[in-house]
């Protein structure tokens, strides 16, 4: 198995992972936070998608889909489209909003696409590049592929056990 073959398999369990949380939910379900400072699905996804596009477009040197594919103007959601959920209120949580799960899974699915093209075409050379020196150790591309991988699938299973509560009711 190559390190392109290793890093897709990763970013494949992060869209079945996505996409079983998601998938057949109503907005009433998507949106349904257990608390009123906790996350709700529709966040999550959409936060895990954000950062993987954030990061992986930075990396590959190229337009997030978010902005370059108008996902921005289709969610319609009132951040700057530079946000990407970090740091979010819960009140922020809250207007995370989408109209259908079909909407939600198309961002998510058009990000792992371009997550996909990028990671085929890296050989295990390019893992050690640094990218970020202002850390200490300086943060190398496969560090900070390995955290996106990290954070978003961290973040789907949040998503599963949401929809474990909202499907139970």
């Amino acid at each position: 198995m190559t390190i392109a073959e290793l890093l897709a398999d990763a970013f494949d369990r992060i869209h079945q992972a996505a996409h079983q949380a998601v998938d057949g939910l109503t907005d009433k379900q998507l949106t349904f936070r257990p608390d009123p400072d906790a996350n709700s699905i529709a966040w999550l996804v959409w936060h895990l998608t954000r950062i993987q596009d954030d990061h992986v477009s930075d990396l590959a040197g190229r337009e997030q889909v978010w902005t370059g594919s108008g996902w921005a103007a289709r969610f319609g959601l009132p951040f700057d489209p530079a946000e990407t959920g970090y740091g979010h209120s819960p009140e922020q949580v809250t207007q995370v909003s989408v109209e259908s799960a079909e909407l939600l899974t198309g961002y998510f699915d058009a990000v792992h696409g371009q997550t996909l093209d990028y990671v085929r075409g890296l050989a295990g050379d390019d893992l050690d590049r640094v990218i970020d020196d202002s850390w200490d150790p300086p943060v190398t591309l496969g560090v900070r592929l390995v955290s996106v991988i990290s954070d978003d699938l961290q973040h789907a299973g949040q998503a599963a056990y949401l929809r474990g509560l909202v499907t139970a009711q």
